[in-house]
């Protein structure tokens, strides 16, 4: 049990296994077709049986949804089409009598256009006492204020378009790194932060366990907001130096940290989502005796396999640069600071469509289970999504009608706009949607999988016939057991935790090969990232050891020159010579 646990406690969260949920998509119990917090408290048990420690919940406070909640229009209430706060509470409790924590997504470099904030910044005019609560310019000097080119600057949205829109009202443009529903905080205003820090309080009040911050390394613009470098191609400059970790970053997290967690009680989990993050950088804002975040979401990994035009110009995966990325990481962190470990998240389409083999029933529950020991074999804390542990895989959409997100909506007019032939728009929808992480949880066999009794507010995945909870939870060679004993090892083998990592085998194109290592055990994992069989030659010293985890049935022994079979992984022990 995690729980109750002294403030001096040591970092908790190291041995610890966290669950992502994305409510709108896990269960519904009033059959409106969105699931909801009851609907997600009735399946704590499932939850408890997998073995997680942590629940993460994506955003479910009031907000137009124009991005699926991450456009906030009240930090401190519960939508309605997710419930109220009796039922958050409920939640929170039931999770807690079940050892479970819970962190709450917070989303704080912008928010929603509906907020009071912003209608309070927008509609006082310029002198408004909540102007500056936001990034307010006029248009471009000489230039026709709302006409192209007029923006303050020429930066794009990561949603497509430019990354201004222009109020009439007032005159001037208000800065949008995302929709222009999702307008940015101005951070260098002591106000803004002094409220978001209250709210952060007023959660943890509540009980809640921690947060998992989203793109908070953006928080920081350079005041001067210079144009960015217009790529060949493209029509719009790349702002991010001039925000990704910018100029008073460490600053504002620090003050986060002694304003809202220092001297708590409680041992709190302060996760920060942060693309473009370096591993120099990752280190400074995760080193304890920094006091700024416990651990960073990096995107390098998942970015891998994008060409030139961004993540919906899918290549094939080098399994080299994989190992290369991750392995960078684990050293780079070694001795101060701490990874998180994924595949999964809302945000990125199914890994086993993307790095494993979803043509197959056998092939998809054996590259599921092996990607999943790769991943939490590694030294960090592992991250859960929702479906990630029933081998869940990318949806079979036929046409644009078929997604709801705004990235992959705004991306297909665009390409269209700009005459790209619709097939190949769509194929890198399919392959890189967010939507895809998005269709309902698979629990049965039923219509809707027993995510709704109603009308889904997008497609279930019609492979949940056979691929779901239900069939797993019976079957104790599923992908749901074969996380389950992953989770197990964590918590009762130490080397998993605080071992050494060391890569082996760097420019091997088919299997992935490490150890790790403490005083007393040293582990090895193997793993085929491929459909075919692939020889391997062993280290001395590992022939016959024990084998503690497998994804293939009666695994043979390990010799010398062994023969790993398509996408099988193993994990064997031996005593530290």
């Amino acid at each position: 049990m995690l729980l109750n646990m002294p403030a001096d406690t040591p970092a908790w969260w190291k041995n610890a296994v966290v669950y992502q949920i994305y409510p709108r998509s896990f269960a519904d119990s009033n059959a409106d077709g969105i699931g909801d917090l009851p609907g997600i408290t009735e399946r704590l048990d499932y939850l408890a049986e997998l073995g997680v420690d942590v629940l993460w919940l994506s955003p479910v406070y009031p907000s137009p949804h124009d991005d699926n909640g991450y456009d906030i229009s009240d930090y401190q209430d519960i939508d309605p089409v997710f419930g109220t706060l009796a039922d958050f509470d409920r939640l929170l409790s039931a999770a807690h009598a079940r050892g479970m924590k819970l962190v709450m997504d917070l989303v704080v470099n912008h928010t929603s256009d509906e907020h009071p904030w912003f209608t309070a910044s927008r509609d006082g005019g310029r002198e408004g006492p909540r102007r500056d609560w936001y990034i307010w310019r006029p248009p471009r000097q000489g230039m026709e204020p709302g006409t192209p080119g007029a923006e303050p600057n020429n930066w794009g949205s990561f949603f497509s378009g430019s990354a201004w829109t222009f109020d009439e009202a007032s005159g001037e443009y208000y800065l949008h790194l995302f929709s222009r529903k999702q307008p940015d905080l101005n951070w260098d205003n002591p106000e803004v932060r002094q409220a978001v820090h209250a709210m952060m309080r007023w959660w943890l009040e509540r009980g809640v366990d921690g947060f998992r911050m989203d793109v908070i390394n953006l928080i920081s613009k350079d005041p001067a907001l210079p144009d960015g470098i217009v790529p060949e191609g493209g029509r719009f400059g790349d702002g991010s130096p001039f925000y990704v970790c910018g100029p008073r970053i460490h600053e504002y997290l620090a003050e986060m940290h002694r304003e809202v967690f220092a001297g708590h009680p409680r041992r709190l989990l302060c996760v920060g989502e942060m693309p473009g993050v370096t591993v120099d950088e990752a280190r400074l804002f995760t080193d304890p005796a920094r006091r700024e975040l416990d651990m960073v979401f990096q995107f390098e990994h998942v970015g891998l396999d994008q060409g030139p035009g961004g993540k919906f110009d899918v290549r094939p995966l080098k399994l080299s640069d994989l190992k290369a990325s991750l392995g960078r990481w684990q050293t780079g962190l070694a001795e101060a600071g701490w990874n998180s470990l994924y595949w999964n998240n809302h945000d990125q389409p199914r890994v086993v469509s993307r790095f494993g083999d979803d043509s197959d029933p056998v092939l998809r529950a054996r590259s599921a289970t092996m990607l999943a020991t790769v991943l939490h074999l590694h030294r960090g804390t592992p991250f859960i999504y929702q479906g990630e542990e029933l081998g869940m895989v990318n949806a079979p959409f036929t046409s644009i009608d078929d997604f709801r997100d705004i990235e992959s909506l705004n991306h297909y007019r665009e390409q269209r706009a700009l005459g790209v032939d619709e097939e190949r728009v769509l194929a890198g929808l399919r392959a890189r949607g967010r939507d895809n992480a998005r269709t309902p949880m698979q629990w049965d066999t039923t219509d809707h999988a027993g995510f709704t009794a109603g009308e889904p507010w997008i497609a279930v995945n019609p492979d949940h016939r056979h691929v779901n909870a239900k069939e797993q939870l019976a079957d104790p060679c599923s992908v749901f057991h074969h996380y389950r004993r992953l989770i197990d090892l964590r918590h009762t083998e130490p080397v998993v935790t605080d071992g050494d990592f060391r890569m082996l085998l760097p420019d091997d194109e088919q299997i992935y090969a490490f150890t790790r290592a403490d005083d007393t055990t040293e582990l090895l994992v193997l793993a085929n990232f491929t459909g075919c069989s692939v020889p391997v030659t062993v280290p001395d010293g590992w022939q016959g050891t024990e084998l503690l985890l497998a994804n293939i049935p009666m695994a043979a022994p390990l010799t010398t020159h062994h023969t790993l079979l398509p996408w099988e992984a193993r994990v064997h022990r031996r005593t530290a010579p």
